[in-house]
């Protein structure tokens, strides 16, 4: 039975249909599973998500596109239910033994503002397109791709205006704090 009519009588929850998926799919799912959770898991773990999957299939089955195939949703859902049990095994950060430092006294909150201050001049001071290139990216966390084609240049010589950029920024900012 190749897939499609395989997602047609899954579609029509035959019961059949689902253990001849599983049959199939179970090394399939198993692998996307275990590729997303890269070794952070057990064996147990990854049987559990393989029927959590199937399990999926099963009570999803009439939304099914016999056209797509089954690859791809398994798939899909396979990888989501991978990325759901990595969230939930998150260790919770551990509270500090000791009380957190207090807030900043009036003179570091003056050295952080020069600080500030003598670093936005030097980006200033940068020409364009290195400016924008270094804003968008570092202050507001653009892609690197995206930026690069909307300045018209390569992602390579993005890469490397920022790196010339940097250096350009740490020779300004050593200079001004040296008296």
């Amino acid at each position: 039975m190749d897939e499609r009519a395989l997602a047609q009588k899954l579609k029509r929850h035959s019961r059949s249909a689902l253990d001849r998926a599983i049959q199939r799919y179970t090394p399939y799912v198993s692998a996307v599973i275990l590729r997303a959770l890269a070794g952070r898991a057990c064996r147990e773990d990854v049987e559990e998500l393989c029927a959590d999957v199937f399990t999926a299939l099963w009570f999803h089955a009439g939304e099914l596109d016999p056209e797509q195939g089954l690859r791809p949703w398994l798939a899909a859902v396979a990888r989501n239910k991978a990325t759901d049990w990595l969230r939930r095994q998150r260790p919770a950060s551990p509270l500090p033994e000791e009380a957190p430092d207090p807030a900043p006294g009036p003179e570091e909150q003056a050295q952080r503002r020069e600080r500030s201050r003598r670093l936005w001049a030097a980006v200033d001071g940068l020409g364009e397109p290195d400016r924008t290139l270094f804003v968008r990216y570092y202050y507001e966390g653009d892609k690197l791709k995206t930026i690069a084609a909307e300045l018209g240049l390569s992602q390579t010589a993005a890469k490397q205006r920022l790196f010339r950029g940097r250096k350009a920024l740490r020779a300004a900012l050593e200079g001004a704090e040296t008296p």
